[in-house]
């Protein structure tokens, strides 16, 4: 029995060792132990169809990705990782057409453009696109599930941005 116990005290300690020397994980995230800080730029709004607060809800719902799924802190600018960028496009448009040629459903897709800056390792830096979409009963009125769409499109784009920047997909 001793010989177990030996083996499993063995086991363990070499887990917590090889961990110290790699990267931190969170939701299969990977961040370098050495990065401590984020900073996320106000989003700039380009999208001629959106609200004016489009660009604070966007910026707000990034920044609350890294408060809820990693330890990193967010400063007002130049941290270790850095997010800048703007809406460039807010559509609303007709899908699922059915037989009296009227849309069963409207989608609202929500465009992107975000720069990203790391600081420890500048090879992990990038600049491109995201749009996501959500699709809304087409006998409502837009204006009473603006809050709710945006919001899951919002979702879903910020999720994205976080997957490019720290799961390398």
């Amino acid at each position: 029995m001793r010989f177990y116990t030996k083996i499993s005290t063995l086991v363990l300690l070499m887990a917590l060792a090889f961990s110290c020397k790699v990267s931190y994980k969170f939701n299969q995230a990977s961040i370098s132990p050495d990065t401590k800080t984020v900073s996320v730029d106000l989003f700039q709004n380009y999208a001629s169809l959106a609200g004016p607060g489009l660009n604070q809800q966007f910026t707000e719902a990034l920044k609350d990705v890294f408060l809820t799924q990693t330890n990193l802190t967010i400063v007002p600018q130049n941290g270790d990782i850095q997010f800048s960028g703007a809406i460039t496009g807010y559509t609303i448009k007709p899908v699922a057409i059915q037989g009296n040629e009227t849309a069963a459903l409207n989608r609202l897709t929500i465009t992107v453009n975000v720069k990203y800056v790391n600081t420890k390792n500048e090879k992990e830096n990038f600049e491109t696109s995201f749009s996501r979409f959500a699709d809304y009963d087409s006998n409502l009125n837009f204006s009473e599930v603006e809050e709710q769409v945006t919001k899951e499109v919002i979702d879903q784009l910020t999720q994205d941005i976080f997957n490019k920047a720290f799961s390398n997909w």
